[in-house]
């Protein structure tokens, strides 16, 4: 049985290299990759699978030669060198001179340009159709599913199940067909696969699953047009889970792992080289681990810009990773995804980019019209979305580890009382971040569940009684050509100070284009509601279609419940200028995300952080992918991943139950446990009591003449007991008096 195997890829087996520093047969594997031109060899099968690469031929312009008298030898010349290589049989070598041949006419150009793109368009034409049928498959899954919920007949239930599980397997079919296709294409064409600007690639977008994206949401898109026959074919297949399995977006050790590929070399080496060679890539590993070193006492957080674009030079692109793990009939949902495009940060910290504008939340409080207050949480909520994507190319951030929390909090200059110096503003000891100020938004967040996958966080601003609680559920997809992130969960923003309570839902976040450069997209209907006031807001993020339109649109209707009509209708990209038009006909521009400040969060040194929040958690990840480092930050990761695995069996064998630190779980929702509001209403009880006891305390003669002289000296003012600040008439200020008052009593 021959023991060379074709790949995704190319070619891989073993075979026998003459080198000069034995003289002699060496046994080398050998992995022959195509689509780069090259042929790697290295001492061991295990060692291919660490990524520890002996040495490589560049297949670029190389000649094959063959020795007629002995049937198992072959040569390879090129760049001035000859490379003697032995099989294990004829039949072996044939098949090594055959791949070998068409990798060296591949990147020789040989195929016209005619064809190329003829070749092309075909496979994109074939793509577009999988993916249609796809969308109508899903569509009838979920016709399917609602039947059997209406069905009582053990039979007839039997039948549906039936076909749903055979739906199932035509999905995972026509999942593995999409990627296939482009496999295909990317053999045809392998140059079209270098890193280019993310914009090429939406022509190619397709729209998400149905689940993640509305009836409504798809009309916007111009499907694909698929042939009625095609249509009846698939309904007599129709059926399966409409749920597809969670994408398995951590680390491990996979075969041809690209975060362990090395770089393509400038030119070919031998194995009567490798002494040197060997030093060289010592000398890059010591390289990197001293920049990572150097990092480390740095702050590497202090440059906040935008991420940098993948660097397919240095660790070949996104496609070439997936493709190496692609394997007819394999699961596509538990594909791993590379170290190199995590975003440096957790996503714990990502979620407070929704306050990277805090004076709008803060300020919301001092509106004092309710309309315009509900205009506000609007222009909060449209502005919250862009500061979170640091770049055009969709980057992952860190899946957070259980237990894991983060803080920050921001300045806002709106909410600078001038009369009062900074140093004189108290600290808010017993809020979410014990040193943060009461005129700054302060936030903190949690991972309080690993399965599912949940993160609840908290912010508010003392002074302006404005406080924010939410928690998201995020449910990975694979879409084909896309990755899905459904955002399940709701926010809830507080307004203390008129007792006003708006519900907002998130969208649904998309990866496009994940087998070449992969871009990010919302999508999705959400709304924003006040039960009090009755105004509530309809926001659709719109994909992009199929052909033609806009990337990011944004379409916003707010109304009154009394309203058949919107009074205002905003429009425009989230990431960029949104207008709004009135009833009355008068436009305005109502926000530009493009011209605003990034107002940037403040976070304690590593140094001063305690050992589970985010980024001295994850430093060693972040450190070492700033160094490029790219097989440290996979160590670093895998660390962090096993230590999570090994803390959750544990607890399972001794039956015990994490226990979050300050969220608590309130139905299908999770709160923080010590809001501003719990504070504030504590804080009136014991300013309540403390009056009450003092009046009931009899006062002597002497007292009574001391405390009045007292009284008449430093004449304060004097307010009546609290019983409800909440009403919408006292403030915050207006609080902290008449408890310091009632003190005094």
């Amino acid at each position: 049985m021959s023991s060379v195997s074709a790949t995704a890829l190319g070619l891989e087996g073993p075979l026998c290299k003459w080198t000069n520093v034995v003289k002699g047969w060496q046994y080398r594997w050998f992995v022959l990759d195509q689509t780069t031109g090259l042929l790697s060899y290295y001492t061991s099968k295990e060692k291919m699978k660490r990524g520890s690469r002996r040495g490589c031929v560049r297949l670029k312009g190389a000649v094959i030669g063959i020795d007629g008298e002995d049937d198992s030898t072959f040569t390879i010349t090129v760049d001035q060198k000859t490379f003697h290589f032995q099989s294990q049989s004829s039949e072996e070598r044939g098949k090594w001179i055959e791949y070998l041949e068409d990798t060296i006419m591949r990147h020789k150009g040989k195929m016209s340009e005619a064809r190329r793109a003829s070749s092309e368009k075909g496979v994109d034409k074939k793509v577009l159709e999988a993916d249609a049928y796809l969308q109508i498959l899903i569509e009838q899954v979920k016709a399917l599913e609602q039947k059997m919920e209406g069905e009582e007949g053990d039979n007839i239930r039997e039948t549906l199940d039936s076909m749903r599980n055979n739906a199932k397997a035509v999905i995972e079919s026509i999942k593995q067909g999409i990627v296939m296709l482009q496999i295909a294409k990317y053999a045809i064409c392998p140059d079209n696969l270098e890193l280019v600007p993310f914009r090429s690639f939406v022509k190619n977008t397709v729209s998400p699953v149905n689940g993640l994206m509305s009836k409504d949401e798809r009309e916007d898109s111009s499907p694909v047009d698929v042939p009625s026959s095609s249509k009846a074919a698939h309904a007599s297949h129709m059926s399966s889970n409409s749920s597809l399995d969670s994408i398995e977006a951590n680390t491990s050790p996979q075969r041809n792992n690209l975060a362990k590929r090395e770089s393509m070399p400038a030119r070919s080496y031998s194995s009567s080289e490798d002494e040197f060679e060997d030093a060289v890539e010592s000398l890059v590993t010591n390289d990197r681990t001293t920049n990572s070193r150097a990092l480390a006492k740095q702050n590497v957080y202090a440059d906040d810009s935008e991420e940098d674009a993948l660097d397919c030079e240095s660790h070949g692109s996104v496609i070439t990773h997936l493709l190496s793990q692609v394997r007819l009939g394999m699961d596509l949902t538990k594909v791993v995804l590379p170290t190199f495009i995590l975003e440096k940060r957790s996503l714990l910290e990502m979620y407070a980019d929704f306050f990277a504008h805090p004076e709008l939340f803060s300020t919301i409080s001092d509106i004092p019209d309710a309309r315009d207050r509900m205009l506000q949480v609007v222009k909060w909520y449209l502005s919250s979305f862009h500061a979170g994507r640091k770049s055009t190319v969709a980057k992952k951030p860190y899946n957070p580890l259980l237990g894991e929390e983060f803080y920050c909090v921001w300045d806002v200059e709106e909410n600078r009382n001038p009369n009062k110096p900074i140093e004189n503003l108290e600290q808010v000891t017993d809020g979410p971040v014990p040193w943060g100020n009461e005129e700054q938004v302060v936030f903190v967040a949690e991972q309080v569940s690993h399965h599912p996958p949940i993160s609840a966080f908290y912010a508010e601003c003392a002074d302006k009684l404005m406080e924010f609680n939410a928690h998201i559920w995020t449910k990975s997809k694979f879409l084909g050509l896309s990755i899905g992130v459904e955002m399940v969960g709701q926010a809830c923003v507080s307004d203390l100070k008129h007792e006003e309570e708006y519900i907002a839902t998130f969208p649904n976040g998309y990866g496009r284009s994940i087998l070449t450069v992969p871009w990010f997209e919302l999508g999705g209907k959400c709304n924003i509601s006040c039960a009090k006031t009755g105004y509530s807001a309809n926001v659709t993020f719109h994909t992009k279609p199929f052909y033609g339109g806009k990337l990011h649109r944004i379409s916003v209707e707010v109304f009154h419940i009394t309203d058949k009509k919107p009074f205002v209708t905003i429009e425009g990209e989230w990431n960029a200028e949104m207008n709004a038009k009135w009833a009355d006909g008068r436009t305005e521009v109502f926000i530009d995300t493009q011209t605003m400040n990034i107002n940037k969060k403040k976070v304690k040194p590593i140094e001063q952080q305690r050992e589970y929040e985010s980024r001295r958690l994850w430093n060693g990840v972040t450190v070492n992918l700033k160094a490029k480092n790219i097989e440290k930050a996979t160590e670093c990761k895998r660390f962090l991943e096993e230590r999570q695995r090994r803390e959750a069996k544990e607890r399972k064998e001794s039956g015990a139950k994490y226990q979050t630190k300050f969220f608590q779980e309130d139905g299908e929702c999770w709160v923080y446990q010590n809001p501003l509001q719990k504070r504030l209403e504590e804080q009136t009880k014991l300013s309540l009591a403390q009056q009450t006891d003092n009046e009931n305390t009899p006062l002597n003669t002497n007292q009574s003449n001391s405390s009045s002289t007292a009284s008449a000296t430093s004449s304060p003012e004097r307010l009546p007991p609290i019983e409800n600040h909440f009403d919408g008439s006292l403030s915050k200020t207006d609080v902290q008096t008449a408890s310091t008052v009632n003190l005094m009593d």
